[in-house]
C-alpha cells in the first residue's frame, strides 16, 4: 500500500502539471460560458432537431446520474486531481470545463448553459480541432454556426459550411480518450472505426459515425428526407440528433421511450449468433458445442465506449424434453448480478499493482480485451454432460445480452435511487440434438 500511494502521489503531480494544459499538451482554451446561446434560442427554427436533443445521451452527458456518481468517486480517489485536469469534464461538460466553472466536482459552479452537457452552440461553433481524441476542440463561439450545408441561409445567425461536421472525427473528438497521465487508451471507438472496413479512406464512400448514429434507424443512411429548420428548404438527408448509441438505460431514467427504442433498435441489429453442433449426442457422453458471435452491424468494437463497465455475455441453457435444465450458464443470480465464469465481451483493466479494477482513472494496462471487431467473430466452447437416463431432444437457446454496467455498481453508486438496469437480448438461436 505505501508503494502504490508513492505512485499515486507521483501520478497526481504530473496530473498536476496536465492540468494546466490541454491534453495534448498545448494551452488549455478559456473561454466564458455566456458566449454561448442557451439551446431555446435554437429550439425557435430547429423545432424538430430540438426535441431529438432534448432527449438524448449529449443533453444529459453531464447530469446522467451514473455519470456524476462515477466523477464523484473518482474525485474522491484521486484525491480531487481528477477534476483538475482534462479528464473531468472535457466531454461531458465542455462549456463549463472552458468556463473553469470545474472544479468543483459536484458542479455547485457551474452556470446553467454549461449543464446542457453537449448542446447545440456547444458543436456547432467547433471551428477544428488540435488532433482527434481527448476533447482537443477549437471553439469559436459567436455569430457564425457551422454545419453539414453548403447552401444554409438563416436570418437569425451567418452560417458556414463544415465537412468536418460530417465527418467521424468530429465524433472522435470525444468518443476517442486516452489516460492523460500514462496514454492507456480508455475509449477507442473513433480508432476502431478508422481501422475498419467502413472507413474506405475516402470520406465519400465511408460509413461514418453520423450515417449510423444520426439516422432514424439501423441500416436508414442517408435516408431522412425533410427540413432541417423552419424557414430552411425540403433536403433529401436532415440528420437526426437523438444520438442514442445503446444507451437504454439513460432513456428509462430520463423517461424517453422512443430514445430506448431507439437504443434497442440499434442494439439488436448489430450481432448474429450461430451455434455449431453435432447432430445426434450419446447418453452419459460429453457433448461439445461451439457458438459463434459476429458483428454484423457496429462499425466499432462489441461492444464499445467504457467497456470496463459495459457488459456483453452469452446466456446458454441445455433443456431435456421436460425442459429440465442440463446445462446453464450467464443467468442472474438473486442481486442481479451475472455468472462471472460466463463468456463476457469486455475489457478488463489492471490498477499499478496488477489488480483487476473497473475505475478507469486507476487503469495501468490491459489485462483482456474480449470484444468483437468489426465484421468479425469470436466463438466461445461449452461441454455438455448428457445424463445416462436421458432420451429424447436437448434444446440448446443461446442468447447475446447486454446491460450498460454491472447491477452491484449501480446498486452501491446510487443506493436508494437506484433500479434495475434493462437487459436486451441483442441476438438469439437455438439448436436441438437427438439423444437416441
Amino acid at each position: 500500500m505505501k508503494l502504490q500511494s508513492k505512485r499515486m502521489t507521483a501520478c497526481f503531480v504530473v496530473l498536476l502539471a496536465v492540468s494546466l494544459l490541454g491534453c495534448g499538451g498545448s494551452e488549455k482554451q478559456v473561454i466564458d460560458s455566456s458566449k454561448f446561446k442557451d439551446s431555446t434560442y435554437c429550439e425557435k427554427c430547429h423545432r424538430d432537431i430540438y426535441g431529438q436533443w432534448k432527449k438524448s445521451p449529449h443533453n444529459y452527458s453531464y447530469s446522467d446520474p451514473i455519470y456524476q456518481k462515477l466523477y464523484l468517486l473518482a474525485d474522491k480517489e484521486t484525491k480531487g486531481k481528477v477534476e483538475e485536469t482534462c479528464a473531468g469534464s472535457v466531454c461531458h461538460v465542455p462549456v463549463g470545463s472552458m468556463a473553469g466553472e470545474i472544479p468543483p466536482a459536484d458542479g455547485s459552479k457551474l452556470s446553467e448553459i454549461a449543464k446542457e452537457g453537449i448542446f447545440c452552440d456547444f458543436c456547432h461553433t467547433v471551428s477544428d480541432m488540435e488532433k482527434v481524441g481527448n476533447g482537443l476542440y477549437i471553439m469559436s463561439p459567436g455569430k457564425v454556426k457551422r454545419g453539414p450545408f453548403k447552401d444554409a441561409v438563416s436570418p437569425v445567425h451567418e452560417t458556414e459550411y463544415s465537412r468536418m461536421h460530417t465527418e467521424s472525427r468530429f465524433c472522435g473528438m470525444c468518443h476517442n480518450f486516452n489516460h492523460p497521465v500514462n496514454d492507456l487508451p480508455l475509449i477507442s471507438t473513433f480508432s476502431e472505426w478508422e481501422d475498419s472496413q467502413y472507413n474506405t479512406g475516402d470520406p465519400e464512400t465511408s460509413t461514418a459515425c453520423q450515417d449510423c448514429h444520426m439516422t432514424p434507424g439501423p441500416g436508414e443512411k442517408g435516408n431522412n428526407p425533410g427540413i432541417a429548420a423552419s424557414l430552411g428548404p425540403n433536403r433529401n438527408l436532415v440528420f437526426t440528433h437523438n444520438i442514442v448509441g445503446a444507451n437504454i438505460a439513460l432513456a428509462q431514467i430520463i423517461g424517453s421511450p422512443s430514445h430506448a427504442q431507439l437504443a434497442e433498435e440499434r442494439l439488436k441489429s448489430a450481432a448474429t449468433i450461430f451455434i455449431n453442433n453435432p447432430p445426434t449426442a450419446e447418453r452419459g457422453s460429453s457433448l461439445p458445442i461451439e457458438v459463434f458471435v459476429k458483428n454484423v452491424g457496429a462499425g466499432h468494437m462489441l461492444p464499445t465506449g467504457v467497456t470496463e463497465l459495459r457488459q456483453m455475455w452469452l446466456q446458454v441453457t441445455a433443456t431435456d424434453s421436460n425442459g429440465n435444465f442440463v446445462f446453464s450458464s450467464g443467468f442472474l443470480d438473486s442481486k442481479g448480478n451475472v455468472d462471472d465464469k460466463c463468456a463476457m465481451f469486455n475489457t478488463v483493466f489492471a490498477d499499478i499493482d496488477g489488480k483487476k479494477t473497473s475505475h478507469s482513472w486507476l487503469a495501468e494496462k490491459v489485462i483482456s480485451d474480449n470484444r468483437i471487431p468489426p465484421g468479425e467473430s469470436k466463438s466461445e466452447k461449452y461441454e455438455i454432460k448428457i445424463p445416462k437416463d436421458l432420451s429424447g431432444q436437448i434444446t440448446i437457446d443461446v442468447k447475446l445480452r447486454y446491460r450498460s454496467a454491472p447491477q452491484d455498481l449501480i446498486y452501491d453508486l446510487l443506493d436508494s435511487e437506484a433500479k434495475k438496469l434493462p437487459i436486451t437480448d441483442m441476438a438469439s438461436s437455438r439448436a436441438v440434438i437427438t439423444v437416441p
